[in-house]
């Protein structure tokens, strides 16, 4: 079973008072078959422990590997996972749909 938001966010404060980097990433678009919808949101910190999900398999480990990356830039960006990206069949998205992630860092 998911977590609920508010577990998401409260795991994001208690991670950050502990004095880790955390970050953000959000399901902000989907299209045609897609495993979570929009809105759906994944909290990771800065040593790769994740709550939440927003597409699960692969995907999710290829966004917590771009999360690691925001939180030390500090720069968010949009990920795009679908069956017309080659790497889509890489991270598991072959449900014929396609996600867009915004990863960003938090505070």
């Amino acid at each position: 079973m998911l977590n609920r938001d508010e577990d998401i966010l409260q795991a994001a404060e208690t991670w950050q008072k502990a004095g880790h980097g955390v970050a953000l990433a959000t399901v902000v678009d989907t299209w045609g078959s897609a495993p979570r919808p929009a809105g759906s949101s994944l909290v990771i910190n800065d040593e790769g422990t994740f709550l939440g999900s927003v597409s699960g398999g692969c995907v999710e480990g290829a966004v917590v590997t771009e999360a690691l990356d925001v939180i030390a830039s500090g720069q968010p960006r949009i990920l795009e996972f679908g069956v017309a990206d080659e790497t889509a069949w890489n991270v598991g998205l072959s449900c014929g749909g396609t996600i867009r992630v915004f990863v960003e860092k938090v505070g």
